[in-house]
């Protein structure tokens, strides 16, 4: 330590005093390390405003310290009694179903939620005419009041004062919504919001016994600290209640984990941006002590050791890094602000402008370790070569790797920033595979940046003079090839990802999906009305095909006696423990199921409750035969033994459940029915046609046309499309400024080689095509393993992980085969155009 602080004095005093030379060179080194910096804090500074904002606003979110939710029945008098006890308590009650004009002519589904007098308990309810909203859906004789979302109004060519059925009441739209303070909390809803009084909604007819309904029961406690008492005691007190229980510090969970998986998913694209970008910074150093070959050869001749020397120029690139790393961070600082400007009114936003230290911390980590990872190997290169050889030679020697300890360096550097990037992620396993796959893409670009040299190496001599020299460029010393291939290979095999996954989907979406999809879906049928309305369907639609099954809802509270809120589970399979889950029972498989392990029950089986579970979920929840599942029915704790597992094909959206129980399991409870109308004959005005004639002769009925809702997903889908595809262009604009850095880091020995030709007599356009036709040929190559890398890539994720059809896309190829050679053809020859103008003279004589 004591040799080392002297010789640390002396490199930093020399180093200083280097850099006084400017920045000259570094540009794009910098450029590389802002971008991915930036796009880093930028991503995780947005994700951490919108999650604190949901936590701080929680209880404007929630509209109470903490809600208890029961679905298809209201709370009994002990657990009322309960409530009321707790403080303040506002009711609500939320189902889908089906608004219309009173002629009849138009109909359209809603959202519908019903509210008492003490609405909301936190936050502010706005509306347009600003009236108090009790005066809003006040009862006027017979006709009750309605507060609708706009976008209902414009379904229906309705404006503010006109009438409107619901159910068998007559509502008057006495305003719209502007903000529902509780809208997050209520989850995506596929149909606009139509706000009642609670009065209005009993006068209905739509809660009738087995009817999709949730009733949820806010409170504002006198100690907003006491919450998580509460909720266990309230769990302690009544363990069969089947409610769940949200609080405020916890008001919206799934737009929360959203909003983190989505954020991990941008941060690992901003991380390979930064990789790519590392290539720059490699690019750039080596670039750098190439220039620096005389000065370092100096200080070498007068006595510095060589780690010295190594220190010099470590300092340097840190502090030029540091730099590049405060610019991004600046953009990190910045940019959520204006981000959040566009998500509010969308998404919860802080109510003051506030920076995200820890997301900035981050991001300014991973930046000093690429910077460092990507640096070493070329610092190692630089101090092993004798003073001598860098007085001959013009260049670095680097075929050979540096010795071990600088190859250890950089190794524990790329550990470290693979073991921070997975530590700081949501899902772990999905950040080490993204890794995996980065490290794996680099080692095969790679290799095909050496298989295309060896293929140009072995290629026939042609008579062009111009095609003879390209290919000789691409496999000779100081090739471009590895540096072309490499910066834009792992840029343009993630765009071909994303645009292949979001191709597959909106094909499966439009096309496989909607051609096996049903017609319609109608909820809430009562068994009293399930055989008129059968026939009903089939007189307006004698092609089509009508199925029905019993439809209950359940929460699964325990998997073999163990609380899942207090299990592991990973999450891929999560989505079937939150909230309840739609169930049914049947004697006979599904038909659209196929039975994968065990058996099914007896058509007469009266024995032990049973249950059928989904193959793939229950391999997610690492279920197997014989495990037991409790599910909460209707405010009972029912246990089934698994007696089956079997395959669901969910991308068919026919009617489908993660369980279906024995028939005895659930005789005697009271239900309503779910079914499918699927006529693929059917033309829009038919649909229309059956839509509004089952609307009209059963308003109790929810109907849903699948189109609708699938146009809906289709639109979602584009909006996550576009956000993902902005995030991966930040990855392709670091590949261009590696290529870039690549291409001006090659430009000494192009201006060599294009001087000696021009004096053998090369002409200024046929050395002009020779770079041409160099570009386009690695330009065809890169697209080629971008095509591959990025069509397998995609078709894991779509095959293997949405469990779709995986199709490849013509026109994703060719988009991909025009963006490589635009940018390879268009920077190259931008970078070699002022080399061609070089005088021959001051050249030759460098030479």
């Amino acid at each position: 330590m004591t040799a080392f602080l002297p010789r640390l004095k002396i490199a930093l005093r020399l180093a200083l005093r280097e850099m006084r030379g400017g920045l000259g060179g570094f540009y794009i080194f910098l450029a590389c390390i802002a971008l991915g910096t930036g796009a880093i804090a930028v991503v995780n500074s947005v994700s951490l405003a919108i999650t604190s904002a949901i936590a701080s606003q929680g209880q404007e979110i929630l509209a109470g310290d903490i809600r208890f939710e029961l679905n298809n029945r209201e709370a009994n008098g002990k657990e009322r009694a309960f409530l009321d006890s707790l403080g303040e308590i506002s009711v609500s009650t939320g189902l889908r179903s089906m608004a219309r004009k009173p002629d009849g002519s138009e109909q359209a589904l809603v959202e519908v939620k019903a509210v008492d007098g003490a609405y909301p308990l936190y936050g502010t309810f706005v509306s347009e005419p600003a009236e108090p909203l009790g005066q809003l859906l006040s009862r006027d004789g017979e006709t009750f009041g309605a507060v609708a979302a706009p976008l209902l109004l414009e379904r229906l060519g309705l404006q503010v004062g006109d009438e409107i059925l619901l159910g068998n009441t007559r509502l008057k739209l006495s305003g719209t919504i502007t903000t529902e303070p509780d809208a997050l909390s209520e989850g995506f809803g596929f149909a606009p919001r139509l706000l009642v009084s609670r009065e209005a909604l009993a006068a209905s007819g739509l809660m009738a016994n087995g009817s999709l309904v949730e009733h949820g029961y806010k409170v504002k406690l006198a100690d907003p600290s006491q919450r998580a008492a509460v909720q266990a005691r309230a769990m302690k007190e009544f363990p069969s209640a089947g409610w769940s229980i949200r609080v405020s510090d916890r008001a919206a969970p799934s737009l929360t984990e959203n909003v983190d998986r989505f954020s991990q998913f941008l941060t690992l694209v901003g991380l390979t941006a930064l990789i790519v970008g590392g290539v720059g910074v490699a690019n750039a150093v080596r670039a750098f002590l190439d220039a620096k070959r005389t000065t370092i050869a100096t200080f070498k001749c007068l006595g510095a050791p060589a780690s010295v020397v190594t220190l010099i120029y470590l300092i340097q690139i840190l502090a030029l890094a540091a730099i590049g790393i405060v610019l991004g961070l600046i953009i990190g600082a910045i940019s959520p602000f204006v981000a959040l400007r566009f998500l509010e009114g969308t998404l919860p936003v802080p109510k003051e402008l506030v920076f995200y230290p820890s997301a900035l911390a981050l991001a300014a980590v991973f930046g000093l370790l690429i910077t460092f990872a990507f640096a070493i190997l070329p610092l190692g290169h630089a101090r092993e070569v004798p003073a001598t050889a860098l007085f001959r030679e013009q260049s670095f020697d680097n075929t050979r790797l540096p010795s071990w300890p600088y190859l250890l360096a950089g190794g524990l550097a790329l550990a470290a920033l693979a073991a921070l990037a997975i530590i700081s992620a949501d899902d772990r396993f999905i950040a080490s595979v993204f890794l995996a796959a980065v490290a794996g893409a680099f080692v095969l670009l790679r290799l095909v940046a050496a298989l295309i040299a060896a293929i140009a190496k072995r290629a026939p001599r042609v008579n062009s003079p111009a095609l003879r020299l390209a290919i000789g460029n691409i496999h000779r010393p100081g090739a471009l090839t590895p540096s072309v291939v490499l910066s834009l290979g792992l840029g343009l095999a993630l765009l071909v990802t994303l645009a292949l996954i979001d191709g597959n989907m909106r094909r499966q979406l439009n096309g496989r999906i909607m051609e096996q999809a049903p017609n319609f879906f109608f909820v809430d049928i009562q068994g009293a009305e399930r055989e008129g309305f059968v026939d009903l369907l089939k007189q307006l639609s004698p092609q089509g095909t009508v199925t029905q099954v019993p439809m209950l809802r359940g929460r699964i509270l325990a998997f073999n006696g163990q609380d899942v809120a207090q299990m592991n589970v990973p999450p891929a399979g999560r989505w079937v423990l939150r909230g309840d889950r739609g169930i049914t029972y049947e004697e006979t498989i599904p038909s659209n199921s196929t039975l994968t392990e065990g058996e099914w029950w007896p058509a007469d089986y009266a024995g032990e409750p049973l249950v059928s579970f989904s193959a793939e979920e229950a391999g997610e929840l690492g279920l197997k035969l014989g495990d037991t599942v409790t599910v909460n029915v209707l405010g009972r704790n029912i246990t089934a033994r698994i007696a089956n597992f079997r395959k669901v094909e969910w991308e068919s959206l026919s009617i489908n459940f993660v369980m279906v129980f024995s028939p005895n399991t659930f005789r005697g409870a009271p239900h309503a029915w779910l079914a499918t109308l699927s006529d693929p004959s059917a033309t829009a005005q038919q649909e229309a046609a059956i839509l509004r004639q089952v609307t009209n002769t059963f308003p109790t009925i929810t109907s849903v046309r699948v189109k609708d809702a699938i146009s809906i997903i289709d639109q979602l889908v584009g909006q996550l499309a576009t956000a993902i595809r902005a995030a991966a262009a930040v990855a392709l604009i670091a590949s261009v400024l590696v290529l870039s850095g690549a291409l001006a880091a090659g430009n000494r020995a192009r201006t060599h080689d294009a001087v000696i030709l021009k004096t053998l007599g090369g002409t200024r356009s046929m050395l002009m095509r020779a770079f041409s036709y160099e570009y386009m040929i690695l330009g065809a190559a890169t697209a080629v393993f971008a095509l591959v890398a990025g069509g397998l890539s995609a078709w894991f994720v779509v095959s293997r992980i949405m469990r779709l059809p995986s199709t490849f896309l013509p026109d994703v190829a060719v988009m991909t085969l025009v963006i490589s050679l635009v940018l390879t053809v268009g920077i190259g020859l931008a970078g070699t155009w002022r080399i061609l103008g070089q005088k021959a003279a001051p050249v030759l004589r460098e030479l």
